[in-house]
């Protein structure tokens, strides 16, 4: 699967991590930055992994900041992502299964590695159940070009 991964200072390390752990798994991931403890503006980044993904040219996203809060936002602007923050696999799982979530976000101040794995891999591994979960994210993209 293409992958794209995003962090600001906060949470770079977290997702270097993941980038490798991810490789070894096979899959082609992309990082957009940043990579090193000066202070950045998570939005950027947010904003950088969102048009990726948006565009097509990756799967899924991860991103990551301290609290997976304010990155999550930032993709969220974008209408072709819908972004979930999570802290634990089920809550990942069900961001695929009901919202067809393109994004995850993890807060590194927040989650481990270990937990982290796991949602990333929960994420990667559960498919959009359809159904009357179709209608309700028709119903999130309709929204966001009526705002428009």
């Amino acid at each position: 699967m293409r992958i794209a991964l995003a962090a600001d200072h906060a949470g770079y390390v977290l997702k270097d991590e993941l980038a490798q752990w991810l490789r070894d798994q096979g899959h082609e991931v992309t990082d957009l930055g940043t990579n090193g403890p000066e202070s950045v503006d998570y939005p950027e980044f947010g904003a950088k992994l969102a048009s990726f993904v948006g565009l097509g040219k990756a799967e899924r996203g991860v991103v990551v900041c301290g609290s997976g809060i304010g990155i999550s936002i930032a993709v969220n602007r974008n209408m072709e992502c819908r972004c979930a923050r999570v802290d634990d696999p089920l809550s990942a799982q069900l961001a695929r299964e009901h919202n067809d979530a393109n994004v995850l976000a993890l807060g590194a101040r927040l989650i481990g590695s270990d937990m982290a794995k796991a949602c990333v891999d929960a994420f990667l591994n559960t498919g959009f159940a359809g159904g009357r979960h179709e209608r309700r994210v028709s119903q999130l993209s309709q929204l966001l070009q009526e705002s428009d």
